[in-house]
């Protein structure tokens, strides 16, 4: 089973999305939450943090962290775990610190949400930045 924490930060009323590099064999030239695979041992909010400043280069505030959703992808040994997340307090600016996986960053109202990679996620997050989850 693959484990996946996926953030969103959110400021403003806007949420920061990553744009999937063309050439990534998963989920090419898509518009999604930063984030990647959790290591043995790392609780979620530990590889949250982790991602967060590799992707971003930003440090989160943990106790802004609210867990958003949980998506299943696959079944059985192939099964990919996905828990997503926002976050709404960090320290650093947020800068594509990961070119090679993402060409774009950008700042997204609710309204303006391109398709992401998984769509519940993003019913999720339009849905939390309304004031009606999490």
């Amino acid at each position: 089973m693959i484990q996946i924490v996926t953030e969103a930060l959110v400021r403003e009323g806007q949420v920061l999305l990553v744009h999937r590099s063309p050439d990534r064999h998963v989920y090419p030239d898509m518009w999604g939450l930063g984030g990647g695979h959790m290591e043995p041992g790392e609780s979620e909010l530990d590889a949250l943090a982790r991602e967060l400043h590799e992707e971003l280069g930003v440090q989160i505030e943990r106790g802004s962290a609210t867990h958003l959703c949980r998506l299943q992808v696959g079944r059985g040994e192939e099964a990919v775990h996905f828990s997503a997340w926002i976050v709404k307090q960090w320290e650093g600016t947020p800068a594509n610190a990961a070119p090679e996986e993402h060409d774009e960053i950008r700042w997204f109202r609710p309204e303006e949400l391109p398709p992401l990679t998984h769509e519940p996620v993003r019913t999720a997050v339009m849905e939390a930045m309304r004031g009606t989850h999490a």
